[in-house]
């Protein structure tokens, strides 16, 4: 499947369809069956091709958000992510577009850290090539790719700072560097990294090349044909996540689509690796990975082209939590995780499934494409951060969610990519394990709604939208109406009995245990707070999600 070695080409259109992104307004807001109060919410549209023009930067907000990573600095979130701009309106603007927030709903936009390809990479690329006994490549025929960064506050020399690793890619073919096909596969990614005590000012010093994509396959990089997708590459220098350890420990993984996620250490000071690399190629692979890092995790583990990428790891609580995306970025995106207590792995998922040796297909569900009713939803809801609010125990999973196909009669409308924040929960991962908690989306966008108190059973009872969040390629799954009567029954998409703990605010629907909080329901109109809730449970190989109509 085409999909990160090629680039995204995003068509913008004339026509106008709905109303743009706009400052909030303060509006009344009923909470459910609660007491009414006054908030600012959330009022800019999902679909914003009337703004997605390089003038209108400032009113994006969230429009144009794709790979983000956030970082909190001085009293900011910053995010950047990949340069996928809707028809291209950033196009020689900047690779790695920056946006910062206090809140982590109203958006500025801010500057990358360049906007050409650094200088290392090519000289970088010819080096390597000369070693390969290949002729260079001249600059100006170098065809690039900027994707995916990661970027975290770390302490260096007792000073914080913001450090970033980025991707760029070439797309140049290997054996005559050539954009024809040649009979080889097309040449390799790198990971660079630069640093910043001025986001806010765009200033990055770039610290040039951590790592490059590798081989096992010594010099044999020749390729039957372009439907060949038995790759050169054992791993693939991008989508770098990047994590200290509570002993104090960096690593950078990183890796998509070949054979899986590597775990390189680094060096704290330089966050460059810890041990010399050496030739980014080898005749073993267990020589290639005593140098480019352990693999972590894979998909797939016979597969040289699998379908996961967009790795991000967390740790809490004595684990790491490594989330990744499955499939195809333009609908099919979805969200798993899994976890190890230690970071060397093996990462296991809720049901035991051993992922850094490749047993098969990972649960929970995070994000999937879903529609809730009289909306068009949302699909492509993948490659995500995962970030802590600032002095709090609330965890934040943030990544785009595109449009379907001809929203609004719109041909394009699956190129539009809204950033979407959405907050985390923690579920038990059964009834007989209450505290084995794993991380699920909210169904509904943060929108940073007040705590208006105690969420009582008796607020529960009424209809509800639920949705059987399951894996199926490439298709939204749709919510059903489902009620929560009074006396502990409910009726349509569930049947059986359910209860409430008030104190964890969990909902029990059936043998599910779901976490249940107040969001915006961004569907209505006007839109409006409601109670939403999510779960999974460890033999159900899907998650629930549900939102409160009335």
């Amino acid at each position: 499947m085409k999909l990160k070695y090629f680039p995204i080409l995003l068509v913008g259109i004339s026509a106008l369809l709905f109303v743009g992104c706009k400052k909030d307004e303060s509006q009344p807001v009923t909470n459910g069956n609660d007491s009414t109060s006054t908030f600012i919410i959330p009022t800019y549209a999902d679909d914003y091709s009337s703004i997605s023009s390089w003038s209108n930067r400032d009113s994006w907000n969230l429009a144009n958000a794709h790979d983000p990573s956030v970082a909190y600095y001085n009293g900011y979130y910053y995010m950047y992510g990949t340069d996928a701009s809707y028809g291209n309106a950033a196009e020689g603007h900047g690779h790695f577009q920056g946006k910062r927030s206090k809140d982590l709903v109203n958006w500025d936009w801010v500057g990358g850290p360049f906007y050409d390809a650094p200088s290392w990479v090519a000289d970088s690329l010819n080096a390597i090539r000369s070693r390969m006994g290949l002729v260079a490549i001249a600059k100006n025929n170098i065809q690039y790719g900027y994707w995916a960064p990661v970027v975290r506050r770390v302490n260096v020399g007792g000073q914080d700072i913001l450090r970033m690793y980025y991707c760029v890619v070439v797309f140049n073919y290997i054996k005559t560097g050539t954009m024809t096909f040649d009979g080889s596969w097309s040449e390799r990614a790198f990971i660079g990294m630069c640093e910043s005590t001025d986001p806010a000012g765009a200033v990055w010093t770039d610290k040039g090349y951590v790592v490059s994509s590798s081989s096992d396959r010594g010099l044999d990089y020749s390729r039957s044909s372009e439907s060949d997708w038995n790759a050169y590459f054992y791993y693939n220098a991008i989508d770098p996540t990047y994590i200290v350890t509570p002993d104090g420990k960096h690593y950078l993984i990183y890796g998509s689509w070949h054979s899986g996620f590597a775990l390189l250490q680094l060096d704290p000071t330089t966050g460059k690796p810890l041990n010399k690399l050496g030739n980014p190629w080898a005749t073993s692979l267990s020589d290639l990975t005593s140098l480019y890092g352990v693999r972590v995790g894979t998909r797939t583990a016979s597969s040289r082209w699998q379908a996961s990428e967009g790795s991000e790891i967390i740790y809490k609580d004595g684990y790491y939590y490594l989330f990744m995306a499955y499939d195809g970025l333009d609908v099919p995106y979805n969200t798993r995780v899994v976890r190890s207590s230690s970071i060397e792995g093996p990462y296991y998922d809720i049901t035991g499934r051993n992922f850094t040796s490749g047993a098969g297909d990972c649960y929970p569900i995070v994000t999937h494409p879903y529609k809730f009713n009289l909306s068009y939803g949302w699909v492509g809801i993948s490659h995500c951060c995962v970030f802590q609010k600032e002095n709090t125990n609330e965890w934040f999973f943030m990544s785009q969610a595109r449009l379907p196909v001809n929203v609004g009669g719109n041909a394009y409308s699956n190129s539009i990519m809204m950033g979407h924040v959405r907050r985390l929960v923690w579920c038990p991962a059964s009834i007989s394990e209450p505290n084995n908690l794993w991380p699920i989306a909210l169904p509904e966008r943060y929108a940073a709604v007040p705590d208006y108190g105690t969420i009582t059973k008796d607020s529960l009872v009424g209809t509800w939208q639920h949705i059987n969040l399951k894996y199926s390629y490439g298709v939204q799954d749709a919510a059903s109406a489902l009620t929560l009567k009074a006396d502990g029954t409910m009726s349509g998409a569930l049947v059986g009995s359910w209860s409430y703990d008030a104190t964890k605010k969990q909902l029990t629907l059936g043998n599910v245990i779901v976490c249940v909080e107040r969001e915006v329901d961004w569907e209505a109109t006007p839109r409006r707070v409601t109670f939403v809730y999510a779960g999974t449970e460890k033999s159900l190989n899907a998650t629930y999600w549900g939102k409160k109509d009335k």
